[in-house]
């Protein structure tokens, strides 16, 4: 019996050893080949290496890099990662002196402003690009991609802001590969630009130069994309380059109710097809077109530009909020009349609810969403009412989404023969309401369980043939 208990427990142990080594061998392959992305087949959307749709949300942190210590940097990354985010947005070169002003270790990236001079030493932890290792890393860990700016867009077209004009076509290649081949094997998504728009022969050589450098360095590994200035669009200037894998624009900041579906159905309907999102639209805590006064975004303000885009055929969203990109708290100088610690704005409704969208919208594939108002009868209401349906390519589910609450009549034509499941999805608290069962016949007469502003609703009709599972939601 002692020796069948002995042998018994070194089975135990070897068992056990096998087991731990196996996960650290798995742990190390996962840390050194993470996740790719490439476009889908269709054009419409982003999969992982796998295969699986990826549902883009990003979160704009442009001075992640030059403003936040680890600890920081640990305390915002994990915030997001728990609501759901699945990319950060973050700027090497930053905007806010990023080239003069060093970073909460006391590092600059460059010396002498040389792009093909990054300030690396030896040894580990000791300068600037460790730094961003580190928080690249741990945000990998995290689940979460960096939506790497390789330059803010002050530093090749000054316009306005810090500088300097450091670029030139030939060193933004050279520091392109330099970049590219130091974060080749990271979960990375490089995008061009930083909020400024080419404006002659050579700010494009800049632009495309860098973009053949990134891709010279990393192998090709990860996707492109550019980030202009508001009220503009990548397609401009890139759509046909086969380096931009993506359209990204930025609705922007200036009113309140700004379409920005309009510009996701028209960048849709370019040729040659290629996924679009908004980078960058209105910053919940942002003061309405920079003016300090009663006009604010909040997050009933984020919910719209997020939901108007979704259901026009975007393959993901960007939230903001306006004081967090710049990591704002006292004693630092507030950038367009921030006026909340980040910390604390961390905790601000509109991120959580940016994760309750992704959430209800990945109980379907979303991927498979084709807009469509026609399903909406009667006249379309504008400007802060606006509504937006979309519907499975399929027809088994169709999404409606309601700014402002109030009544509707949907004309599913494919199910007017059938029997309808409705139900209300609240994109404030994740509830959902059972709406019951209807034949729709001619048309379904609908009203949502509120209405006015801050009573948006995300109307979700299902075909009860289809089988489709209730949509909930984890709060």
């Amino acid at each position: 019996m002692i020796l069948q208990g002995r042998n018994a427990l070194w089975i135990y142990w070897s068992c056990l050893c096998v087991l731990i080594v196996s996960l650290i061998c798995a742990r190390s392959v996962n840390a050194a080949t993470p996740q790719r992305l490439r476009v889908s087949d269709n054009g419409r959307y982003l999969v992982t290496d796998k295969g699986e749709p990826f549902f883009y949300l990003g979160d704009t942190a442009w001075e992640l890099f030059h403003r936040l210590n680890r600890e920081e940097a640990e305390l915002y990354l994990s915030d997001r990662a728990k609501k759901g985010f699945t990319v950060i947005q973050a700027v090497v070169l930053a905007e806010l002196d990023g080239l003069h002003t060093p970073n909460a270790y006391g590092h600059v990236p460059l010396l002498n402003d040389d792009p093909t001079r990054p300030a690396v030493k030896e040894g580990p932890d000791n300068d600037y690009w460790d730094h961003v290792d580190w928080i690249v890393q741990r945000a990998e860990e995290l689940g979460l991609f960096i939506g790497m700016l390789p330059t803010w867009g002050d530093k090749w077209n000054k316009k306005w802001g810090v500088g300097p004009e450091i670029f030139t076509p030939e060193n933004a290649r050279i520091y392109g590969r330099w970049l590219g081949r130091r974060y080749r094997d990271r979960a990375i998504i490089w995008i061009l630009g930083g909020d400024r728009n080419p404006e002659n022969d050579r700010h494009l050589a800049i632009v495309r130069a860098l973009a053949a450098g990134l891709a010279e360095g990393d192998g090709g590994a990860h996707l492109m994309t550019y980030h202009p200035m508001g009220g503009s669009n990548s397609a401009t200037w890139f759509h046909k380059d086969s380096w931009l894998a993506f359209n990204m624009f930025q609705s922007g900041h200036s009113a309140f109710n700004l379409p920005n579906y309009k510009t996701t159905l028209a960048l849709r309907d370019l040729m040659p097809i290629k996924p679009v999102l908004d980078g960058e639209p209105r910053y919940e805590d942002h003061p309405v077109n920079w003016k300090q006064g009663k006009d604010w975004f909040d997050d009933w303000d984020v919910r719209q530009a997020a939901y108007w885009s979704m259901l026009s055929g975007a393959c993901g969203h960007t939230y903001g909020n306006h004081n967090i990109w710049q990591m704002y708290e006292p004693p630092r100088k507030p950038i367009s009349f921030a006026r909340t610690p980040w910390k604390e704005a961390l905790h601000h409704p509109g991120s959580a609810q940016m994760g309750l969208m992704r959430a209800i919208l990945t109980q379907r594939p979303w991927y498979r969403l084709v807009p469509d108002q026609s399903l909406i009868q009667g006249n379309e209401l504008e400007g802060a009412d606006h509504r937006r349906c979309a519907r499975s390519i399929d027809d088994v589910f169709v999404l409606v989404y309601l700014p402002t609450g109030g009544s509707l009549r949907v004309h599913w034509e494919t199910a007017s023969r059938e029997e309808v499941q409705i139900w209300w999805f609240d994109p404030r608290t994740g509830r959902i309401h059972d709406g019951g069962r209807k034949r729709p016949g001619e048309s379904l007469a609908l009203r949502a369980p509120g209405s006015g502003r801050g009573q948006d609703w995300l109307l979700i009709l299902d075909k009860v043939s289809a089988g489709l599972t209730p949509p909930h939601v984890a709060r």
